[in-house]
C-alpha cells in the first residue's frame, strides 16, 4: 500500500458517499457506494478481509482513491449510477452496450405528435417506452401501430396545420397546409392532418390510443375501436367500419398471445430473474401490465464473475431503472438485491409513488420467477451459440490472435485444456477443439486423471492417453507431422490454450518438449484474463473490447463447461458407489430399498439378519450376504 492510499484511508469520514478507485494512469477501476466510507473503503485493505479474486486483482492495481460525501444512501446510489454510466469502470458489473438500447418515443411536445424509434431517453415532456434490446422488434411494433392507428410518420413542421388546442394562435400565425396528402393516406396509414382531413382533436384521439396500446391497456383500445366501428356502421360508412373491424381483430390477436400468461388481479409488475455464465449474466424481464404479459426483454451484464446473486440483481436494478421511463409499483425478483431498502427508496423517488421489491419463496409469484429464469437460461445458451457461429467476428478474432501472439497465420485449429478437481480427487482433464473459430464437439475429449502432482499437467495419466500418444508421438523431432501422423483422424492444432497461469503453462511446455512437439502454446489466467507465452515474464493483455480476447475466453469457458459436467458425474458416481455394489444378488432396487430404510452402510452392519430380511424385496439369503460383505469391509 502506497503512502497516498494510506493518507486517503486515514482521512475517510464516517459518512455516506461514493468512492472511486483509480490505477496509476488515473483510469477509474471501480466505483462503489457506502453507508460509511471509512468502514467500507478500509475493508478492501485489511488482511482479515476475504476478498474475491476479482477484488484482489482490482486492489493490486489501485494507486489512488477519491471519495464524494453525500447526505444519505439514496444520493450515494444515484451518484454511483451516474459515475458507472459515464465511465463504465472495468471492475463494476456493467450492462453491455446500455447506451444503444432503443426506445419508442411519442413526441407529445410536437404539434400532431409522431411515434418513432430513438436511442436515448430524456425527461422532456414526451412519452418514452422501453428500453428494448431488439431494434428489429421495435420496428415491427411501430409498423403494427401505424397499421392500427394511422398516425403521421413524416417530419414536416406541423405547427401551421391547425390552430393551437388551447389559447389564441401566436401573432402572425396563419394556417399553411400541404397541397395534397402523401401515399400514406391512400394506403390508410395516416389520417392526413396535413391537408385538414383530420382535426387536431381527431388526431390526438389516435395518439391517445397509441399510448394506451404501448401501456398494455389493450382492452381500452378495443373498446374505443368498437365504438368507432359501431358509429361508422350507423352512418352507413361500411368501408370505415370494415377498417375498424380489421384493427380490432389485429389487437385481439395480440391479446390472445398475452392471455397465455397472466397474473392474478390487474396489477403492473416486472418479474426479473437471471442466468449466469462464466463472466456474463443474462437478465430476463417480463413486463406485466393490468395483469397481462405485454412483453419481455433480456439484458447482458458483463463482469459478473465472483459477484453474488444479490450484487448482480442490485447492479441490474440500478442500471435498468435509471434509464427506464416506467417503473411499476411492484418488482418481483429472483433474489433480494443487496441494499434492497436503499434501491426501493430510490425507485419510490423516481416513480413518485410506492414501489415494492418482492423475492417470493412460494406460490404463483415464485412460479412466474422460475418461468422467467428458464427463459433467461435459454437466451444465454442462444447467445453463446450465436457468438460461436458468428463468422465475421470469428475471423476478426483469429486475426487479432495471430497478431497478438505473433503467429504465422490465423490459428484455424485451437485446442484448449482444462482441469477440474475437488481437493485432489476426481481430477478431470477436458479438451475442446475449435476449427475456424467454431466448436467441433465430435473431437472433444475428457480424461480421468489418475495422478496429478502439485505442478498440474506434468504427471497427467489419462484413460484416453493411448489416443493422445498415438496422435502426438508420431510427430517428427522438429514438430512436423509424419506419415503416421497424417493418417490419424486428428490434426495437430495451430494453437494450444492452457487454462491457467505461468505454472500450468510451464508444466504443459515440459510435456510438449518431452514429446518433441513444437506447437504455439499459451496460458490464460482467469483472474486477470492475462495471456502468458513461454519465455516471457510479462503477460499479453488484450483490450476488453478485443474479439480475440472474447474468443479465447469463450474457448476456455467451453472447456470448463465440458470438463465440469464430467467431473460432476464422476463425483456423483463416487458418492453413490458403496460396498453394496460388490454384493451378489443386491441390485439397484434392493440397494435403494436398503439405503432408504437404514440410511447408511454402517446402520446396515448394526442391523440383524432378521431386520434386513424383513425389508420388501429382500430374502434371508440376501440379508446374510449383506452382513457378510459389510463385515469384511469393517
Amino acid at each position: 500500500m502506497n503512502e497516498k492510499i494510506q493518507s486517503v484511508l486515514n482521512s475517510l469520514p464516517h459518512k455516506p458517499g461514493i468512492y472511486i478507485m483509480k490505477d496509476g494512469q488515473g483510469t477509474i477501476l471501480y466505483v462503489g457506494k457506502a453507508i460509511s466510507l471509512y468502514n467500507r473503503v478500509r475493508s478492501y485493505f485489511q488482511e482479515s478481509t476475504d476478498l474475491s479474486p476479482k477484488n484482489r486483482s482490482m486492489v493490486a492495481k489501485v494507486e489512488d482513491i477519491e471519495f464524494v460525501v453525500v447526505k444519505n444512501e439514496v444520493e450515494a446510489l444515484v451518484l454511483e449510477s451516474n459515475y458507472i454510466k459515464e465511465y463504465r469502470p472495468k471492475y463494476n458489473v456493467l450492462m453491455r452496450d446500455d447506451k444503444s438500447y432503443p426506445y419508442i418515443k411519442v413526441s407529445l411536445t410536437e404539434d400532431f405528435p409522431r411515434v418513432y424509434r430513438v436511442r436515448s431517453f430524456h425527461h422532456d415532456g414526451n412519452r418514452y417506452f422501453g428500453p428494448y434490446t431488439n431494434s428489429g422488434a421495435v420496428d415491427a411494433t411501430l409498423d403494427l401501430l401505424n397499421k392500427l392507428f394511422a398516425f403521421r410518420t413524416c417530419r414536416y413542421d406541423a405547427s401551421t396545420w391547425a390552430p393551437p388546442a388551447q389559447g389564441e394562435p401566436p401573432e402572425g400565425w396563419r394556417q399553411k397546409l400541404l397541397p395534397r396528402p402523401c401515399t400514406q393516406y391512400y394506403i390508410h396509414r395516416c389520417i392526413a392532418p396535413c391537408v385538414a382531413y383530420a382535426t387536431r382533436e381527431e388526431y390526438d384521439a389516435v395518439i391517445k390510443q397509441v399510448i394506451l396500446f404501448l401501456e398494455g391497456k389493450h382492452d381500452e383500445v378495443v373498446k374505443s375501436l368498437q365504438e368507432k366501428m359501431q358509429a361508422a356502421a350507423e352512418n352507413l360508412n361500411f368501408e370505415e367500419a370494415a377498417r375498424m373491424r380489421d384493427r380490432i381483430q389485429a389487437v385481439e390477436r395480440v391479446l390472445e398471445k398475452q392471455r397465455i400468461i397472466s397474473t392474478e388481479g390487474q396489477d403492473d409488475q416486472d418479474v426479473i430473474a437471471f442466468a449466469s455464465g462464466e463472466d456474463e449474466t443474462c437478465v430476463m424481464v417480463f413486463f406485466f401490465r393490468n395483469g397481462k404479459l405485454i412483453g419481455r426483454e433480456f439484458f447482458i451484464l458483463q463482469g459478473t464473475r465472483d459477484s453474488s446473486p444479490g450484487e448482480v440483481m442490485a447492479s441490474f436494478l440500478q442500471q435498468f431503472y435509471e434509464s427506464s421511463p416506467h417503473i411499476p409499483p411492484e418488482l418481483v425478483v429472483e433474489v433480494e438485491p443487496d441494499d434492497r431498502a436503499v434501491i426501493q427508496s430510490w425507485l419510490r423517488e423516481k416513480r413518485k409513488g410506492p414501489v415494492t421489491i418482492t423475492a417470493p419463496k412460494r406460490g404463483d409469484k415464485l412460479r412466474l420467477v422460475e418461468m422467467v429464469k428458464q427463459n433467461a437460461r435459454e437466451v444465454l445458451e442462444q447467445q453463446r451459440i450465436k457468438w460461436l457461429t458468428d463468422s465475421q467476428k470469428t475471423q476478426l478474432a483469429l486475426e487479432e490472435l495471430q497478431e497478438a501472439l505473433n503467429l504465422a497465420a490465423p490459428p484455424q485449429r485451437i485446442e484448449c485444456y482444462d482441469i477440474s478437481n475437488t481437493q485432489g480427487t476426481n481430477s478431470v482433464g477436458a479438451m475442446v477443439v475449435f476449427e475456424a473459430g467454431r466448436p467441433k464437439p465430435s473431437e472433444y475429449r475428457r480424461f480421468k486423471i489418475i495422478d496429478v502432482d502439485a505442478g498440474g499437467l506434468s504427471n497427467m495419466q489419462f484413460t484416453e492417453a493411448s489416443e493422445e500418444h498415438e496422435r502426438h508421438d508420431h510427430s517428427a523431432s522438429d514438430g512436423t507431422p509424419t506419415d503416421a501422423q497424417l493418417q490419424h483422424d486428428w490434426a495437430l492444432p495451430d494453437l494450444i490454450i492452457i487454462d491457467g497461469g505461468k505454472g500450468q503453462l510451464s508444466a504443459a511446455m515440459e510435456v510438449l518438449q518431452e514429446l518433441q512437439i513444437d506447437i504455439p502454446t499459451v496460458g490464460l489466467a482467469k483472474e486477470n484474463e492475462e495471456i502468458f507465452i513461454p519465455g516471457s515474464p510479462d503477460p499479453i493483455i488484450l483490450p476488453r473490447s478485443s474479439q480475440g480476447l472474447y474468443m479465447v475466453q469463450r474457448i476456455r469457458d467451453e472447456a470448463h463447461r465440458f470438463g465440469i459436467t464430467y467431473h460432476r458425474k464422476l463425483r456423483s458416481d463416487r458418492t453413490f458407489k458403496s460396498v453394496l455394489d460388490e454384493i451378489p444378488g443386491i441390485g439397484p432396487k434392493r440397494k435403494q430399498a436398503l439405503m432408504k430404510h437404514f440410511g447408511s452402510v454402517r446402520a446396515m452392519g448394526a442391523a440383524s439378519v432378521e431386520d434386513l430380511a424383513a425389508l420388501d424385496g429382500m430374502t434371508r439369503d440376501a440379508a446374510e450376504k449383506v452382513k457378510e460383505y459389510i463385515g469384511r469391509g469393517e
